[in-house]
């Protein structure tokens, strides 16, 4: 696998883009039920946040609400 290396700004924008899917995710699951539509947008962010979760490329980003929601997703 080769190692990606990306700039800060290319770092910082791909968190950001994480973190849209986080609160797709949480708006979605806090919901108190969820249509066919709703549930498969929860799924592929989760999707989305696994991938981004297995990158090599972070520093010092907190990861944890990608983990939060990722559990969330799948609850």
């Amino acid at each position: 696998m080769e190692t990606l290396t990306l700039t800060p700004e290319q770092i910082e924008h791909n968190y950001t883009a994480a973190l849209d899917s986080v609160t797709v995710i949480n708006e979605l699951m806090a919901l108190d039920s969820r249509d066919d539509d709703q549930t498969d947008t929860v799924a592929r962010n989760v999707e989305h946040l696994e991938l981004m979760v297995a990158k090599d490329y972070w520093t010092t980003e907190d990861l944890d609400p990608f983990n939060d929601a990722i559990t969330s997703g799948k609850g």
